[in-house]
């Protein structure tokens, strides 16, 4: 089956340049938030290696993208999960490796497999691997827009740094999305944004970092990820929810603007082919 080319997709990378900053906590409450919104949102645990998006939606798989790859299932279907207001997960697992090292068989059975979903599909949200590996920098080349995600400390930035650089002077992206998450004070996020800004006007003049959000660490943040729930569920009017609620404002904004109209098998294809 051809994808359809009839339904604009807006295609997001929620990414970062070392683990431990909340990134995957951003592309649930994300995801989540413009499902509340009444969007048909998709959220593609792409940390082949770490997944976990699962674990923090309360969701358990009995099938995961491997089983795809691996052809022990058919359809895309049959191993989405169903989370809050209708979000759609598509869970992954330890072991499977990198997009770039799939063959040729296993490539051409997810483009088919993804192509084949032809349900209303509004958002696709990719939460990346932390880090510069090839299929991190696969899913960003292939999506619209690229979100980096930072915390206040000094190797969060320097390896945002270097992840924005990778994507930039390699793989010609220009745009970034720059989302400063587990602030104390908005202060520290508005410092954090001016160092960014200041090392990338000076060594890479060509890119763009727009300021996406300032994301409080609030103590309803730490209660809803220790029960397994996304803040803007259990505690939307928290500083966090309401922080995410706002972001995701944004990007139904930036949908007027869309100009995908793939689908997602078609994105699909285009990030292996990039892979």
């Amino acid at each position: 089956m051809q994808p359809s080319r009839s339904r604009p997709l807006q295609s997001i990378a929620i990414a970062s340049g070392k683990g431990g900053v909340g990134k995957t906590n951003v592309a649930v409450n994300l995801s989540v938030a413009l499902a509340q919104a009444g969007l048909n949102v998709m959220l593609f645990d792409a940390d082949l290696g770490l997944a976990n998006a699962d674990l923090m939606l309360g969701l358990r798989p009995t099938k995961t993208l491997h089983d795809l790859v691996a052809g022990r299932v058919d359809a895309l279907e049959d191993i989405l999960l169903e989370g809050p207001d209708g979000l759609l997960l598509v869970p992954s697992a330890s072991g499977i490796g990198t997009m770039a090292n799939l063959t040729p068989t296993e490539h051409a059975g997810l483009i088919r497999a993804f192509s084949s979903y032809d349900k209303p599909l509004d958002v696709l949200v990719v939460d990346t691997a932390a880090g510069v590996q090839d299929s991190v920098t696969s899913f960003c080349k292939a999506v619209q827009h690229v979100f980096i995600v930072v915390c206040d400390e000094p190797a969060s930035l320097t390896d945002a740094y270097a992840l924005i650089k990778v994507l930039h002077q390699e793989h010609g992206v220009r745009r970034f999305r720059i989302i400063c998450n587990m602030l104390r004070d908005p202060e520290s996020g508005r410092r954090l944004m001016q160092k960014l800004s200041s090392v990338c006007t000076q060594y890479l003049p060509e890119v763009v970092l727009d300021a996406a959000a300032m994301i409080p660490m609030d103590e309803k943040l730490r209660i809803a990820v220790r029960q397994r729930e996304p803040v803007v569920t259990r505690y939307p009017g928290s500083p966090s929810g309401r922080a995410f609620i706002e972001l995701a404002r944004q990007m139904e904004r930036l949908r007027t603007s869309a100009t995908e109209t793939g689908g997602i098998g078609f994105f699909f294809e285009r990030m292996l082919q990039n892979a």
